[in-house]
């Protein structure tokens, strides 16, 4: 499995070991909240390879909400609206997924993109030239603030201050979000949490997005220390949850975790083995935040180097075999629907 800035190739070799599943549930509506399409280092993930995986993996994934993955930048043009380019890349898959040639579902049926926000009030123009490129699918920004004083957790795509979203001309460029009816996709690593709920607290108008249940880091100089790890994590979930405008994506921590070793497992997990890893990350974030506050999301392509399309559906469904049919449908796609405001048709 190669390493391509922190992602990881799948193995479909590897991946084809999987112990066989039936799909759990398999007409519950299911939006998935987070997916990336990309050529990424080599690696081809678009619509014709998302929809083998929404082929094979026998869940209701009715549609699925694109996520920036500095993707297709425009080449020409001012710096800060080539991100732009990403946008009018989403809405082409999105085009290609309507046409029924690949898939049923509703690929890209909301588009979250890139808009560098510390440029305050001049951020408008980039969020507003995504507006128009989305044809009426663009729903907001994600700017990632991870940081970390280890450069291992760091990684490559990481903010290059701590605390970005506690800048003021950042505040203000989320002010500019708010006001256009626009949500923001939150990304940071779990010591961070804080800092998402001092953006929430000063901006109640904002609709935030936590992505990656708040991404628990597990590895380096995080390792061995699962207790104090998930005590921290806990503490600062338990204060977001007293922001009316968080919501939170549950899943997507395959990376930072690091409780599964997929580069030297002999096969992937079974969603059952996924359900117990994830569970003490999951099960508390339905707990405080409520089944109306938040989303499941694969986070494919980028946790597919750990298991299938299917697992990760079936993984959700263990976990959350307790709740009612009501809150299901919240979890699996009310959620998103509300948040990312999408039409249910």
């Amino acid at each position: 499995m190669a390493i391509t800035g922190g992602v990881m190739t799948p193995n479909e070799e590897w991946l084809s070991r999987a112990e066989p599943e039936e799909a759990l549930e398999p007409e519950l509506p299911i939006v998935d909240a987070h997916l990336h399409l990309w050529d990424l280092g080599g690696y081809h993930y678009f619509i014709e390879e998302y929809a083998r995986d929404l082929a094979a993996c026998g869940h209701n994934v009715e549609a699925s909400v694109f996520v920036e993955c500095f993707m297709m930048y425009r080449a020409r043009g001012p710096e800060h609206m080539k991100y732009v380019g990403e946008t009018e890349f989403a809405v082409g898959m999105a085009a290609m997924a309507d046409s029924g040639k690949y898939t049923r579902s509703r690929v890209a049926q909301g588009i979250v993109g890139y808009a560098d926000l510390t440029l305050g009030e001049r951020a408008r123009e980039v969020i507003e030239a995504h507006l128009d490129a989305g044809n009426g699918r663009f729903r907001g920004v994600r700017q990632r603030a991870k940081w970390d004083a280890d450069p291992v957790v760091k990684g490559r795509y990481s903010a290059d201050q701590p605390h970005l979203y506690l800048d003021p001309e950042f505040g203000k460029g989320i002010g500019v979000l708010a006001s256009l009816g626009l949500s923001f996709d939150a990304s940071i690593y779990h010591p961070q949490i804080p800092d998402v709920a001092g953006l929430a607290r000063a901006h109640p108008d904002a609709s935030i997005v936590l992505n990656h249940s708040g991404s628990p880091v597990g590895h380096s100089s995080y390792a061995d220390k699962e207790a104090e790890n998930h005590a921290v994590w806990l503490a600062g979930m338990k204060e977001l949850a007293r922001c009316p405008n968080v919501t939170v994506k549950l899943g997507g921590v395959l990376m930072n975790l690091s409780n599964f070793d997929f580069t030297t497992a002999k096969c992937p997990p079974t969603s059952k083995q996924l359900a117990e890893l994830w569970r003490p990350y999951i099960e508390p974030c339905i707990e405080l935040f409520g089944a109306e506050r938040c989303m499941a999301s694969s986070n494919f392509p980028v946790d597919k180097a750990g298991f299938g399309y299917g697992t990760v559906w079936n993984m959700f469904k263990h976990i959350t075999a307790g709740c009612s049919e009501d809150e299901k449908r919240m979890i699996f796609a009310g959620t998103a629907r509300r948040v990312y405001r999408l039409a249910d048709d």
